[in-house]
């Protein structure tokens, strides 16, 4: 199996390694794989049996005092003090296991059970087959609206855009080709291979499977789940309260035996004394009383849309002291928004918005979240224009084209990335419509205007365009040149309605926030500054790499922004704050956030969460499938 090289093998020692060809795998070998490597599945669950967990209750110290001294009780004669001890035990114990058991089946109940399938090739034939039964070495066929069945290295791609936000907290299309980039910061980054789970956006590729199943990068996330997790603040004071009352016990017992016998009272009545102070030291109601407070305020929570798998998490969500929570579809909506149209000088330009709108509207295929934006950003009316041909975006060109005519002009209209569409001008446009010529001055301060837009937390693209005669009757690579620059459009993750409220609340209420994205560093401060959250210190996930874990301790304190982590790096920067004992929570809703989650001391996930998030906390579009803010459901 292959596990780093995947991105990183030469394609033919790729395939080779694997003993795959282009025509795909026989249905025999297939048959044979399958039962080598298993089902092609990342998300298998397995619940804990019941009885299990009603064991591990009985493993608290406090509750095995309890235990010791009903049978003493018991010994001494005392066999209604026993019954009473036993059956409060029980009663706590039920109550928790119950409330236990019942969010697990509001979670499965949540679960969408899907039969995904997958085109691949088969005795050299396309075949649809279920996506558990794929192995490595298939060759799978990829276009817009696919999912991604498993990690795959791609062998041919056209126009290939993936939406990989699960997996990287990015909400932006990712291109991927065949010759991308093998060595890339971290494995899901890396542009010559797809991830299980991400969604195809526009073009079509054809693959080679590498890893399944719980290799795969969705895998080894969700394999964290399966761990036992640690131990969260309110278990371990309970359990260390309960070894001080043990330890408490043993050593006056111990001590009341000794007076006894120096002062030579009779052995067995020292001795029942002693057992008789013993059972009277032990708080028999503690256990019930916790399960009962939290019990009721789980049934509260209820009532506002929280679903509390834990009753632990109550007190801890009380207690936290630091929150750490994600960006993209946490505190921001995960959908992108055009926000600002401008002109070469900065001023909001109708024309550049049109020339975009009229890009989007005719370009053919599926559009990406980025069109999209575009066509919600505003309703033009374009009726009186026609298409005639168009250019298709590419990954060398990195741009698109499309050829239009209204009767009165035919137009070339170019959109795409501002380096690529800034080299192949040679006039600019203003918002009053006046053109001058643009020479390398005017080139640089057309990238300075750029490079200000990436700063501020914008993702930018730019359009042109050019007049053509009326008898051009095709577009071609040749026409993309001697262009009119018109603008650029500038696109944002918005932040959701109510994040900067709750995140002024949090300080008000002395919890510190911090966020961890997997997003770059200029839209995680853009999006801190629009919630008004002040920037006290920012760390890379290169960054934090390098990084030991005292020194990580120590600086905990003075950061606050962490961007370009990745799922095993948030999980290390929650049990870092852990360690210098502060009650740490986890806001997340991706795939990406699981592994932080579970290790919080009170995970929280909002109902738009991915599948592995909700595997732990909440599945996709939980409780009455609506998208709603933070603040008013999720789950603990």
């Amino acid at each position: 199996m292959i596990d780093s090289l995947l991105s990183k093998l030469p394609l033919d020692a790729l395939l080779l390694e694997l003993r795959a060809i282009p025509r795909g795998l026989t249905s025999a070998e297939a048959g044979r794989r399958l039962a080598q490597f298993g089902p092609n599945d990342a998300m298998t669950h397995r619940r804990r049996p019941l009885w299990r967990q009603i064991l591990d209750r009985f493993s608290n110290p406090l509750i095995l005092i309890l235990l010791f001294a009903s049978g003493l009780s018991a010994w001494t004669g005392e066999v209604a003090s026993c019954a009473i001890i036993i059956l409060i035990i029980l009663l706590s114990v039920v109550l928790d296991v119950t409330q236990q058991w019942r969010a697990e089946n509001a979670i499965e109940a949540l679960r969408r059970s899907v039969g995904l399938r997958a085109r691949a090739l088969r005795d050299g034939v396309e075949r649809s087959i279920p996506v558990e039964e794929l192995v490595p070495g298939d060759v799978v066929l990829l276009r817009a609206g696919d999912i991604a069945p498993a990690d795959c290295r791609l062998l041919a791609a056209r126009d290939f855009f993936v939406n990989q936000a699960l997996l990287t907290g990015e909400p932006y299309p990712v291109e991927k080709h065949v010759d991308g980039d093998a060595s890339p910061s971290h494995a899901s980054h890396a542009a010559n291979t797809i991830f299980m789970g991400t969604s195809v956006i526009s073009g079509a590729a054809t693959a080679v499977v590498g890893r399944t199943g719980r290799l795969t990068e969705l895998g080894g996330i969700a394999g964290t789940l399966a761990q036992q997790r640690p131990r969260d603040a309110f278990e371990q004071g309970l359990r260390q309260f309960g070894l001080l009352m043990l330890r408490f016990t043993i050593f006056l017992v111990l001590f009341v035996l000794a007076a006894n016998t120096l002062f030579h009272r009779p052995w067995l009545e020292s001795l029942l004394f002693a057992l008789a102070l013993a059972v009277g030291l032990t708080p028999e109601l503690l256990p019930m009383v916790v399960t009962v407070t939290l019990a009721k305020g789980a049934q509260r929570l209820a009532q506002h849309r929280v679903i509390v798998k834990r009753l632990a998490a109550i007190h801890d969500l009380g207690a936290m002291q630091v929150l750490c929570t994600d960006k993209t579809g946490t505190l921001t909506e995960s959908r992108i928004e055009l926000v600002r149209h401008i002109d070469a000088t900065g001023a909001d330009s109708a024309t550049a918005f049109r020339l975009a709108y009229l890009n989007s509207a005719f370009e053919s295929g599926l559009r990406n979240p980025l069109d999209e934006a575009i066509l919600a950003h505003g309703k033009l009316d374009i009726s009186g224009w026609q298409k005639i041909d168009e250019v298709p975006f590419d990954f060398e060109r990195r741009r698109i084209s499309v050829l239009i005519d209204d009767g009165r002009t035919r137009l070339l209209v170019v959109k795409g990335a501002p380096e690529d569409i800034i080299t192949i001008s040679t006039e600019r446009e203003t918002a009053e419509g006046v053109r001058a010529r643009l020479d390398a001055p005017g080139r640089k301060q057309l990238l300075e205007q750029f490079e200000r837009l990436g700063a501020e937390g914008y993702r930018v693209l730019a359009v042109a365009s050019r007049v053509l005669h009326h008898e051009h009757a095709s577009a071609a690579l040749g026409d993309e040149a001697q262009l009119t620059f018109a603008g650029y459009l500038a696109f944002v993750d918005p932040p959701k309605p109510d994040a900067a409220a709750a995140v002024h609340a949090l300080a008000a209420a002395g919890v510190e926030v911090k966020i961890l994205s997997g997003d770059n560093e200029q839209i995680t401060q853009h999006i801190c500054k629009e919630i008004g959250v002040p920037v006290r210190g920012v760390v890379t996930g290169q960054e934090l790499a390098r990084i030991s874990e005292e020194t990580l301790r120590a600086r905990l304190t003075s950061l606050n922004l962490f961007c370009r982590v990745t799922p095993q790096q948030k999980e290390r920067v929650l049990l870092a704050l852990k360690r210098t004992g502060r009650a740490v929570g986890f806001l997340g809703d991706g795939i990406n956030d699981a592994s932080a989650l579970h290790a919080a001391d009170v995970g929280i996930s909002v109902d738009s969460g991915a599948d592995v998030g909700v595997e732990f906390k909440l599945r996709q579009h939980v409780l009455d499938g609506r998208r709603r803010p933070v603040s008013q459901s999720g789950y603990i």
